[in-house]
């Protein structure tokens, strides 16, 4: 079996808010994707170490914003690199408090989706989390990031708690 073949699965790179407390979280995520169209839903898988995964299972609702094609390396290792656990994630980010109250990143990102939990389940270290969406808005016109591209053309590093993570890949 050759692993790099699931590098060539067409993956997105994403920033999954939510909030515990009324505390921002978020992280970057690649496996975002619509299920149903009746009611219109939306699926995120979280790895069970993250402080996102918990704050989803808490309030019950996440968003989604897609990242612009051109977005920095840093910006990225700000969410997908450090815990918020130890950190703000949110410190001088450009974000609002969104119809479902989950936080919406504006920074670098060309749109959003709102959702609220509807069903979940529990997939060995993941947690994959079905949610209806109450919102959704273009923010502003470009090209999404992919993480092909994320990987092969910007050398992005993979952190041990994404889905698509290979410990003898290591990057």
């Amino acid at each position: 079996m050759n692993p790099e073949a699931l590098y060539r699965i067409s993956y997105g790179l994403y920033i999954v808010s939510s909030h515990k407390d009324g505390v921002p979280n978020g992280q970057i995520a690649n496996t975002v994707f619509q299920v149903t169209s009746e009611p219109v839903m939306v699926a995120v898988c979280l790895n069970n170490k993250n402080l996102t995964n918990e704050c989803v299972k808490e309030s019950g609702v996440f968003s989604v914003s897609v990242l612009d094609r051109n977005t920095p390396l840093k910006f990225i290792g700000k969410f997908g690199f450090r815990t918020g656990r130890d950190s703000n994630k949110f410190e001088d980010v450009d974000f609002f408090w969104g119809k479902t109250g989950a936080p919406v990143v504006r920074d670098h990102s060309i749109a959003y989706i709102e959702a609220e939990v509807r069903d979940i389940m529990e997939v060995r270290t993941h947690t994959l989390f079905f949610g209806e969406v109450v919102e959704a808005e273009i923010l502003k016109d470009g090209e999404p990031l992919t993480y092909a591209e994320y990987h092969y053309k910007m050398k992005g590093k993979t952190p041990e708690t994404a889905t698509v993570y290979l410990e003898h890949l290591r990057m």
